[in-house]
């Protein structure tokens, strides 16, 4: 199958493009800078310069696609970058898909996007605009919600093993007891390089989780016993995270926004069952334990 990739170069595309083509699919990526592609090329992915927000850059990249596969997404910016570039990228991708003939969307959504928390942030909104307007075009579409996604070159989790491994005290925001299900990024890959043409993933959304699930709490301990480190613990004032993150959320690589943590501690657990997705695809997920080693 020939395969049309948007968000190719941010940290799970490149993985999702080496599954794709790993499986023996053509790639085609579009990209807003060609030089940002150069790893993609290697691997034998064709490059497209353009934009989701620049329609008529993505009928040219749809053109002869036969799968459309939709991982763009911003995790800051104004509400109306949101709209634009998430909501907004989705619905141009339909429409240039639908004008190609493509056959199928997969998209990559997150957990925690439901109907009861899309008016907490800008970011859920668009989310969930993304899914309904997938749900409603009319083409046949697979939809994910991954929890957090952990990788080795990218995510979070190499934040968290930094605190744990130099910080005197390891932060923790809240009491620590809100539940994850983090899914190591090379197993969502592989999740979207086989829903590309699963028949028995058509039209369907799964929530996909990895193998564990813990509190917050659990997760700097468990990061502390393979690092072999003993630090402390100091749980953070919701209210003092807030107002830092009014600060210094403006600056490149603020470790946090206050929409960010809106969801954090009003988005409640981010946890799943992996039952229905792992009753179509055929992925060995990986434990957390391995995933913090990796990322160590």
């Amino acid at each position: 199958m020939k395969v049309l990739l948007t968000g190719g170069t941010g940290f799970v595309g490149p993985k999702v493009a080496h599954a794709l083509r790993a499986r023996g699919h053509d790639v085609r990526a579009l990209v807003r800078r060609l030089e940002r592609g150069k790893t993609l090329q290697a691997w034998g992915c064709e490059l497209v310069e353009g934009d989701v927000t620049d329609l008529a850059s993505l009928q040219r990249a749809a053109e002869g696609c036969d799968t459309a596969v939709q991982l763009v997404a911003i995790i800051k910016g104004a509400p109306e970058a949101f709209d634009r570039v998430m909501a907004g990228g989705t619905d141009n991708l339909l429409e240039a898909a639908n004008s190609a003939g493509v056959g199928r969307v997969v998209l990559m959504s997150a957990l925690g996007t439901n109907e009861q928390n899309r008016e907490l942030v800008p970011y859920f909104r668009a989310k969930w605009q993304m899914e309904q307007s997938i749900a409603s075009s009319g083409l046949e579409h697979v939809i994910f919600r991954p929890s957090f996604v952990f990788g080795s070159d990218g995510g979070v989790l190499p934040m968290f093993v930094r605190q744990v491994r130099f910080a005197p005290l390891t932060p923790v925001v809240g009491d620590g007891e809100t539940r994850l299900q983090p899914i190591w990024v090379e197993d969502v890959a592989a999740f979207f390089a086989q829903a590309v043409d699963a028949p028995a993933a058509a039209n369907r959304l799964f929530e996909i989780g990895g193998p564990d699930v813990v509190t917050w709490n659990e997760l700097y301990a468990r990061i502390k016993v393979v690092l072999g480190v003993r630090r402390g613990t100091m749980h953070l004032p919701v209210g003092l995270v807030r107002a830092g993150a009014a600060v210094v959320e403006r600056l490149p690589g603020a470790p946090i926004t206050r929409d960010q943590l809106t969801m954090l501690t009003k988005g409640g657990d981010n946890v799943c069952d992996n039952a229905a997705a792992l009753g179509v695809f055929d992925v060995d997920l990986i434990g957390l334990d391995e995933q913090i080693r990796r990322a160590a």
